[in-house]
């Protein structure tokens, strides 16, 4: 029997779906998402957001549509933005056909608290007719009453029903291209419930902790739900729910990914967390590099350690890196190997214009990759 490498994280196989032009699920990359926090009906302001998030790398934005003025608005609000957006409906299913109508790519509803079968078969059409997908998202907060009396409090098996039952209502209007969430503030009852519906359904699954909290605390809880289960195999799309700024789930989100060898976006800094030895100030040092690099999309590592202890063993697995030593410099090493001395003070400068350099190559690298591949059919038609 052949035994994987540990490294190896073997990912749930699940079916795909779009959302707008993005797949979820099947081979495709683990794609990441925030939500905004605007009044959608003030066009310039979520505009303004999502531009923001797709910055920072986002690949899917939901915006949530409560009263009509919201839906309508999505019609201009996808037209100048380039990132997919999803609609997140409750109860009002006119909403929901709005949305559709309006130009999202995606429905967040839940099937059966959006009214009658026929209402049901109405929404269902306006995603058919405007090609939209429908994320069912089951949260233990909102179970319905019948689970919640069946059950006596949320529990994973409510939950998984929920969202079977929900599913059954899509599948018997002939509509498959769903992904489901069943998200919880406690950390236990999610991964559960997202286990036993790993096994339930072969859909795209959206992970998710809701209502994790601050950034701090939300982002360990996230961290630590979200992380066990993509450890596990399961999840296709994920969302850090915290109670900051948007753009920082998605920094968390990547963050999450980028540890577990996943998804690799930006600059993987790798810094220790400094102690008397240290040669130059990490803390700030590292701090500032974070903000001044938060541009760079090109996937690399940078290693910033304070000290010879284990900075010269970091560096030699890092594309660029920086160890403290003595009397105020230290050294650079680029692709592994020892290169030059650098004064302290004038290290960071250094580093950034080092690593936009180093991501200049890569990205050229990458076009004139790109470029080869799509002149090989012609080439090969000129033979």
């Amino acid at each position: 029997m052949s035994i994987r490498p540990w490294r190896d994280i073997e990912r749930r196989k699940s079916r795909q779906i779009f959302v707008g032009n993005v797949p979820v699920g099947g081979d495709a990359p683990i794609t990441v998402q925030s939500m905004t926090n605007t009044l959608t009906h003030d066009v310039a302001a979520t505009v303004a957001q999502i531009h923001q998030l797709e910055e920072a790398g986002a690949d899917i934005v939901r915006v949530s549509c409560p009263d009509e003025p919201s839906a309508r608005a999505l019609k201009e609000i996808t037209a100048e933005v380039s990132v997919p957006i999803v609609a997140d409906i409750h109860f009002h299913y006119k909403r929901a056909i709005e949305a559709a109508e309006a130009g999202a790519a995606c429905l967040r509803i839940n099937p059966g608290n959006i009214g009658s079968p026929a209402r049901v078969r109405e929404v269902v059409q306006a995603a058919k007719d405007h090609g939209c997908s429908i994320r069912i998202g089951v949260n233990a907060g909102s179970l319905e009453k019948h689970l919640l009396e069946k059950y006596g409090e949320p529990c994973p098996e409510a939950m998984v029903e929920s969202a079977l039952d929900h599913v059954r209502v899509l599948e018997d209007n002939d509509f498959r291209e769903y992904k489901i969430s069943v998200k919880a503030s406690d950390i236990f009852l999610t991964v559960a419930a997202y286990q036993a519906l790993a096994e339930a359904v072969d859909c795209p699954l959206h992970l998710g902790i809701t209502e994790a909290g601050g950034l701090m605390s939300g982002t360990v809880k996230s961290s630590i739900g979200l992380g066990s289960l993509l450890w596990a195999g399961i999840g296709d799309t994920i969302r850090v729910s915290l109670s900051a700024d948007p753009v920082e789930e998605i920094r968390v989100g990547f963050d999450i990914l980028k540890s577990l060898g996943l998804r690799h976006r930006g600059v993987n800094i790798i810094s220790c967390p400094s102690c008397a030895r240290q040669g130059f100030n990490v803390i700030e040092t590292v701090k500032v590099l974070e903000d001044r690099l938060a541009h760079i999309s090109t996937p690399m590592t940078l290693s910033v350690i304070g000290c010879v202890v284990n900075g010269p063993g970091e560096a030699t697995h890092t594309d660029i890196g920086f160890t403290g030593g003595g009397a105020g410099s230290g050294m650079v090493y680029l692709a592994g190997l020892p290169d030059h001395k650098m004064a302290n003070d004038k290290m960071i400068d250094h580093l950034v214009s080092l690593v936009e350099e180093k991501a200049a190559e890569i990205d050229k690298a990458r076009a004139e990759e790109e470029a080869a591949k799509k002149e090989l059919p012609h080439a090969a038609a000129g033979d």
